[in-house]
């Protein structure tokens, strides 16, 4: 099984949006990092499940936010590029591709 390897800013996106959702209702904040967990675990079990949406980046949907994984099967690892909310800068990550 890959391990996962994350952009540098992805630490920033995920603390950005846990506060917001945090600041609406507590513990909404905990069940956003809780389905985020999810969706590592299960893209690490099963890579090439979802759709390629560009340059051979895939993007797994989170179910209850409107959020999505970007990330890119590599031959030693899966690189998450972004989690992305859905309807803001929808192309913002593709600055971060090498």
């Amino acid at each position: 099984m890959l391990k996962l390897n994350f952009h540098p800013d992805i630490h920033k996106e995920i603390k950005e949006s846990y506060q917001w959702y945090e600041s609406k209702a507590f513990g909404l904040g905990e069940v956003f990092m809780t389905e985020l967990e999810s969706a590592f675990r299960i893209i690490k079990e099963m890579p090439d499940t979802w759709p390629v949406i560009s340059m051979n980046f895939r993007r797994y949907l989170l179910n209850r936010f409107p959020y999505g994984v970007i990330y890119q099967t590599r031959q030693d690892d899966i690189y998450i590029v972004a989690v992305m909310h859905l309807s803001r800068k929808p192309g913002y990550w593709m600055k971060r591709v090498d």
